[in-house]
């Protein structure tokens, strides 16, 4: 959807596309957590009492994500610099580890004290997890995001009603507190069942308060509330105001359009409008004075398409301008319904009353790449996902709308003497933004063969929104004429223009870079990083990465103070930096500590070797695992797509590699030899042929392109599933006493590999990120060959996989 809001919070805002990896990495810490709890009490957990303990970790389980979500809701975790600040974010993050810890405990427990094999209990372990990443997507199509989070809690305490048909153990054992509560899961299955229910029918139940570090809008103002997988939406009631205006001209009358309209949420804080349309073009003729509609000026230009139509304002401007042929291309079904399906919001928007205009529900890019239509226009006006979808949990930095491989099918897509608009965020003070959108096209103009691109780029600026429009063909002397009356009319800013030399130095030597590699090698040298985003490097909105972050951090923060994105990226990177103090002393605290004396007495051999093989497991998995959500999400064309296919896929097929892996033992140094050749040669052999063959399947529908991602993922993940339960039955062959250490060292490293890959993917890029997952599995050989490898066991090894 159209993700629009004030600039201010949106530079503010791009930090919060970290927390996604924050919550796998203290969901991996609490399960870790949770089996260094159960190898502490390994006189308590005995198989006499499996069944029983196993109903009472999942009954704790439910019962503890209901009471986390509750207070998690009571929460306001923002970054400023006091020392609650940092008290918040601890709470939030035990908060959020408390039901995984029970479910750490509940895994365990299954693999070290049940009569089967590790290969099979974490075979269907991934099993079940792969189901739900499919079933998440399910439940937040249903209802909405707490309600969600409940019924979870529901099928955890459905798992707890099936473990007490297990019958593995008879013995009573200790009896834990609340032993009243937990005797009962069928109790506390109908129960939690009977609040999900009447949460998600509530108007006023359990709902966030609040949201992006902002409270949240009072109820009473709220006409209109709905969750799916993309986002939570939110529409006002109707105000009667001056129209909201992205970059309004100086020249727009004061108090002339007093508007009916309503203020659309999208997680939280970006926005879109919808105004009342009463058949009167005339009552909307103030969209001529935002700058985002420049390019409508432009003569003889009879089709458009709309790049996120959101409550339909962009829709309305191309009516307004003249333009009667219209296509709306908009991922969110929510947006589509309200303006087409639901009479108090479609009768309001008045869109359904015009001829001519054609809405589609697809993801902007891969419905550009599949049509064989043109366009004389194609707009695009302050999209992007720094609005964390589905309220928080599916929020990612990548954004396939913004590289070279996706301007380039829209840019194929405009007729001859067609037009490409983009509009952003701009800060007067510097050009970061617009220095990167105009490097943008000149990059995408010059792969497509144009030797002079400065003749197809103009970008004017507008208070503090900038609009580039991109010519398929080299701008006539009519256009231009056109562009520049526009602009001296309205006093718009023009800041690249083909007819005049750009004020700004770096907006010339961006325009008149005579190749690609003047250009890379001009933009890499800046304070900010203005290089061309690719589908490798997809981050557009990170102009300042991680590393370069921290050094300008320490050595010249007043480079980056005031307006611009690169206050924004910096405060980006302190919060993943805090993201990562925080998981590594919980880490040292809760895991590495408590597990220190499991390595007491045992050879020096055996703990640098094992040591060394579960870090790799644990980098190389989380690497490959990463980069691969990032690549998939730019070609899938949303992060919840990737989450869902890329993590299902990955999961279930690990799982059945650990199946395979009982059977085809890696139980020589030969054996191992090939499997680590195979699975870390296809890793770093990736970057090389995937880029072109997603390119080639570009144009492909979701399902052929969802298809397509599994037959990738699933050769590295059915190898990868190996390394885990290999590690174990080689540490157990020597002595089983210390495989409590590798387990723990393998989860703490997952936790923090996380937060380092996603600092290596905007630093350097995913094919870099992959080739370090890729040459961990290599490394698994050497580490391997120092544990030894003493015939096969038939232990079923005690551990905890958190691959």
């Amino acid at each position: 959807p159209a993700q629009k809001g004030n600039p201010l919070r949106v530079r503010i805002l791009r930090r919060w596309y970290y927390f996604a990896f924050f919550i796998i990495s203290i969901a991996m810490f609490g399960m870790t957590a949770g089996a260094v709890w159960v190898y502490m009490r390994h006189d308590r957990f005995t198989e006499k009492t499996l069944s029983r303990d196993l109903v009472f970790s999942t009954t704790a389980f439910a019962l503890s994500i209901a009471l986390s979500l509750a207070v998690q809701m009571t929460l306001v975790p923002t970054v400023v610099r006091t020392v609650t600040s940092i008290i918040v974010w601890v709470e939030l993050a035990i908060c959020m580890a408390v039901p995984f810890f029970f479910s750490g405990v509940a895994v365990s427990l299954a693999l070290t004290r049940s009569p089967y094999s590790i290969g099979r209990v974490y075979g269907f372990d991934l099993a079940g997890a792969a189901l739900g990443c499919l079933g998440a997507l399910l439940v937040l199509n249903i209802t909405d995001g707490p309600s969600s989070i409940l019924w979870t809690a529901a099928i955890g305490a459905a798992a707890a009603v099936a473990f007490t048909k297990s019958g593995i153990g008879v013995a009573s054992g200790e009896e834990p507190a609340l032993i009243s509560v937990l005797r009962r899961p069928k109790l506390v299955l109908c129960l939690l069942a009977f609040v999900a229910l009447g949460n998600s029918l509530a108007e006023n139940g359990l709902r966030p308060l609040a949201i992006k570090g902002q409270i949240a809008l009072p109820t009473v103002a709220i006409e209109f509330e709905e969750w799916n997988t993309f986002s939570r939406i939110i529409a006002q009631r109707t105000v009667k105001r001056e129209p909201h205006m992205w970059g309004p001209s100086p020249m727009m009358p004061q108090n002339r359009w007093l508007i009916d309209q309503k203020k659309m949420t999208i997680d939280g804080q970006a926005s879109s409008r919808m105004y009342r349309f009463t058949e009167n073009v005339e009552d909307m003729a103030f969209l001529k004075y935002d700058i985002t509609n420049l390019g409508y000026f432009l003569p003889d230009r009879e089709r458009a398409a709309v790049i996120g139509v959101g409550g339909g304002r962009d829709l309305m401007s191309a009516w307004t301008f003249g333009v009667r042929d219209i296509t709306g291309v908009e991922i969110n079904p929510i947006f589509i319904k309200l303006l087409t399906g639901l009479p108090e919001f479609a009768d309001f928007a008045g869109l359904s009353r015009l001829g001519g205009i054609t809405l589609v529900v697809d993801e902007g890019r891969s419905w550009f790449a599949r049509t064989d239509e043109s366009f004389d226009v194609i707009l695009m006006s302050l999209v992007d996902t720094w609005a964390a979808t589905s309220a928080g949990a599916f929020s990612l930095s990548e954004n396939g709308l913004y590289t070279l491989e996706a301007w380039r099918v829209f840019l194929n897509r405009l007729t001859p003497r067609g037009v490409f608009s983009v509009s952003r965020h701009f800060a007067p003070s510097n050009v970061d933004e617009a220095g990167r959108l105009v490097s943008l096209a000149t990059a995408t103009l010059m792969d497509m063969g144009y030797t002079a691109p400065q003749r197809h780029i103009f970008l004017a600026a507008a208070g503090k929104v900038s609009t580039l429009l991109v010519s398929r063909s080299p701008y006539s002397s009519a256009d231009l004429k056109v562009l520049e009356d526009v602009a001296d009319r309205y006093q718009y800013q023009v800041l690249v223009s083909p007819t005049k030399r750009p004020a700004s130095e770096v907006l010339y030597n961006i325009v008149t870079a005579r190749d690609k590699a003047q250009l890379e090698r001009y933009t890499a040298g800046l304070v900010l990083d203005l290089t061309p985003p690719t589908d490798e490097r997809p981050f557009f909105f990170n102009q300042l990465p991680p590393l370069q972050a921290l050094k300008v951090l320490f050595r010249s923060r007043d480079a980056v103070r005031g307006e611009g994105t690169a206050s924004g990226n910096l405060a980006a990177t302190v919060v993943l930096l805090l993201l990562f103090l925080v998981s590594t002393w919980l880490v040292a605290a809760t895991i590495i500590i408590p597990i220190l004396p499991a390595i007491e007495d045992v050879g020096a051999r055996l703990v640098t070797g094992g040591t060394g093989y579960f870090v790799l497991i644990g980098i190389g998995f989380m690497t490959v695992e990463i980069g691969l959500l990032q690549r998939m999400s730019v070609f899938l064309g949303h992060p919840v797509y990737s989450l869902s296919v890329v993590l299902f896929t990955l999961i279930l097929v690990t799982g059945i590699g650990s199946f395979i892996s009982d059977r085809l033992r890696l139980d020589s140094p030969k054996k191992f030899a090939i499997w680590c050749a195979l699975t870390g040669g296809y890793v770093i052999l990736l970057p090389l042929w995937l880029p072109t063959l997603l390119l080639v399947f570009d144009s492909a529908n979701l399902f052929s392109r969802a298809a397509l991602c599994v037959g990738v993922i699933a050769p590295a993940a059915v190898l990868m599933g190996a390394g885990f339960p290999t590690g174990i039955r080689l540490i157990s062959a020597v002595d089983r006493g210390p495989t409590p250490w590798f387990w723990a060292i393998n989860g703490a490293t997952g936790v923090l590999a996380s937060i380092i890959a996603v600092a290596c993917s905007i630093s350097f890029g995913i094919d870099v990120t992959l080739r370090v997952g890729g040459v961990c599995y290599l490394l698994l050989l050497p580490a391997a060959l120092t544990i030894g490898f003493r015939g096969s066991t038939g232990a079923s090894g005690h551990a905890v996989a958190t691959v």
